[in-house]
């Protein structure tokens, strides 16, 4: 388990990201970077951290699920997601 700070943190980078979302398009459409420096650093979506969902664990993290390859596996093992299941050849 992460630490709560950690993924804390990482949301308020989620909600400032979406928040000046819009404000960011507008201001590279124009080719305003002194604009775009005066934002906050958190709000642009490069700071962001893939974290898993269930645990927050930033490494061994798996896109298409969202999980991180512990959870991944566990789940995958207990029949929890539709579709994986263990290969044996």
């Amino acid at each position: 388990m992460a630490k709560k700070s950690q993924i804390a943190r990482n949301a308020k980078r989620v909600r400032l990201s979406k928040r000046f979302a819009e404000k960011r398009e507008t201001l590279k459409k124009a080719g305003d970077y002194e604009g775009l420096q005066k934002l906050p650093r958190n709000a642009s979506p490069v700071r962001i951290k893939n974290r898993c969902a269930i645990t927050g664990r930033s490494r061994g993290y798996m896109r298409l699920f969202g999980l991180s390859r512990i959870q991944f596996r566990e789940m995958a093992n207990r029949g929890e997601i539709p579709g994986i299941k263990k290969a044996s050849w």
